[in-house]
């Protein structure tokens, strides 16, 4: 686990980053829908403490809104693992000013992130091939 500062106040060990999450599809009543059930979701699941909540606005024949969410999580591993849920497009975090982090916690981050590389990698191979095959019928 990554150890962090304690608040003083609360006698907690809490981590406050400011989250910015993305939604672009189409039509704008989708978008609406799908883009609170996600909200909902993060709120259920985390302890959301600010929101702003932007309209979807129209570009190029899609639709676009955006959330910006300031979150307590836990820990880190919790932080990280919205990140992985939730794929945020931005994540700040705002407090605390330092964070002490172990070796194993990085380990044990790194070789998340490479899991979720693997994943991707082995999906994007077996789309190129079967891509390949659809050809080969085609021609």
């Amino acid at each position: 686990m990554f150890n962090n500062s304690i608040d003083e106040r609360t006698m907690e060990t809490k981590i406050r980053a400011k989250i910015i999450e993305e939604m672009v599809g189409s039509p704008k009543e989708h978008i609406e829908t799908t883009f609170n059930d996600l909200l909902e979701k993060i709120k259920k699941e985390f302890e959301v403490v600010e929101e702003t909540i932007n309209e979807p606005e129209e570009i190029k024949g899609m639709w676009s809104t955006f959330a910006e969410l300031e979150i307590n999580f836990n820990d880190m591993n919790q932080l990280t693992g919205f990140c992985f849920d939730f794929m945020p497009s931005s994540v700040e975090i705002i407090s605390p000013k330092e964070l002490k982090v172990g070796h194993n916690d990085i380990n044990n981050l790194l070789n998340d992130i490479l899991a979720k590389l693997h994943q991707y990698s082995m999906m994007l191979k077996n789309t190129i091939a079967e891509n390949k095959i659809l050809k080969k019928k085609l021609s």
